[in-house]
């Protein structure tokens, strides 16, 4: 039995809808989709490509000049994420002794790509001898959530995750059991990704997995379980969770958005790109062990989902094999369809929007999916724009990564 429960009393985002996680919600709800063509790297090396960027994010009047200069955009990113859902559960009066025993749990795929590759440019294009003092500590993966913790003066355990596209999720999955164990009462968990600098997206691109656009379907080109489906978006963005135990929310009056229920992860052990539906089923049976639940009481699945002609109908088949004759009436839509792949942060993003999905009993659509793939029938797929349910009482949210890492989140309304 579980002695401490988990609940989520805040949260934070920046993304390509904006900095509010509500209104974000609204947009994906109607199915809007927040792409669009963009021109990476420097003439005469440039590619355009739809992606969905985080414009006029600024996060230099949150840090001041001299500490923004030192820090990587995926930190600038996690910075406004964090403190937002810090400042969203109401902990902004926390005192001293206490935020030393909050943890930070971050996820992030690349770390600080752009500052890499913009090091990698000044000493091998630009031919310079010398390098930014700064650069080692802008490159660093961990810099995002140390940023995080000077910033909010979090004294806890600080600790980043880098499991591809699982990162977040996992960040989360352990942020969530320090506060089961008892390490500590608040817990800071979700992820950040900047990675869109030219020579990643050349590599992704190189893997033929990235949707090709023009101008006229930029906005459309995602598009998960379609029979058309040509590849993943990527963007940038990072989601933040406040994960707290349930009787210190309740002592302190905190708003709960939903309890973190359980969490479940596996490895595939058999290629490091090609997805493995045993091995989704193993975390998904694990993460529905954790939480004490059936697959009868799920009502909502946020799939991986991105796109890719591989990945969407080995998802499905993992589900179907998971939920057996109930699979054809379980809800399932990949949000990915609408804020891009966010490589590292995407679990994070995607607990974020599961986590609304249950607070409010909406469910949002995989957007752009019109003429379903044969080989992805057998769930209940949420198409075009969202569905008012009524009440989501428990929700799944996967990501599944490269390297055939797994993690699944459980979310449950707090009754």
């Amino acid at each position: 039995m579980h002695a401490r429960r988990v609940v989520i009393t805040g949260m934070g985002l920046v993304s390509p809808y904006g900095l509010d996680a509500k209104l974000a919600f609204e947009a994906m709800l109607q199915g809007k989709t927040a792409f669009r063509m963009n021109a990476v790297g420097e003439a005469p090396h440039t590619t355009n490509i739809a992606s969905a960027v985080c414009s006029d994010v600024d996060a230099t009047p949150l840090l001041g000049k001299s500490r923004s200069a030192t820090m990587d955009r995926s930190s600038h990113l996690a910075a406004l994420a964090a403190t937002s859902a810090w400042n969203d559960a109401g902990l902004s009066g926390m005192g001293e002794q206490e935020r030393d025993q909050v943890c930070v749990m971050l996820g992030s795929a690349a770390g600080g790509g752009q500052s890499v590759e913009r090091a990698h440019r000044d000493l091998f294009v630009r031919l310079r001898s010398r390098l930014s003092p700064l650069t080692v500590v802008q490159c660093m993966s961990n810099a995002a959530g140390a940023h995080v913790a000077q910033l909010l003066g979090l004294g806890g355990a600080c600790y980043t995750y880098a499991v591809a596209c699982a990162s977040s999720a996992a960040a989360i999955a352990e942020a969530s059991r320090r506060v089961r164990s008892g390490e500590c009462d608040v817990a800071l968990g979700g992820g950040s990704e900047a990675a869109l600098p030219y020579g990643t997206v050349r590599a992704w691109q190189s893997m033929q997995v990235l949707a090709v656009a023009d101008e006229s379907n930029a906005e459309r080109v995602c598009r998960p379980f379609s029979a058309d489906r040509g590849g993943l978006v990527l963007g940038e963005g990072s989601a933040m969770l406040v994960l707290e135990e349930l009787d210190h929310a309740l002592a302190r009056g905190a708003r709960i958005y939903a309890e973190l229920a359980g969490s479940g992860s596996s490895c595939d052990h058999g290629h490091i790109t090609a997805p493995s539906a045993a091995g989704q089923v193993r975390a998904l049976n694990a993460a529905m062990r954790d939480a004490r639940c059936v697959p009868g009481d799920v009502q909502y699945v946020n799939a991986h989902g991105t796109a890719t002609p591989e990945g969407d109908p080995v998802e499905i088949q993992a589900l179907r094999q998971c939920f057996g004759d109930l699979a054809s009436r379980l809800p399932v839509s990949a949000t990915k369809s609408m804020h891009g792949h966010l490589m590292g942060a995407s679990g994070a993003i995607e607990a974020l929007i599961t986590t609304l999905a249950v607070q409010t009993g909406k469910i949002p659509p995989t957007a752009n999916l019109v003429d379903l793939d044969p080989a992805c029938i057998g769930v209940d797929h949420v198409m075009g724009s969202g569905r008012d349910a009524g009440r989501v009482d428990l929700a799944i949210s996967n990501s599944f990564a490269f390297g055939g890492s797994n993690v699944v989140l459980v979310f449950r309304a707090l009754n």
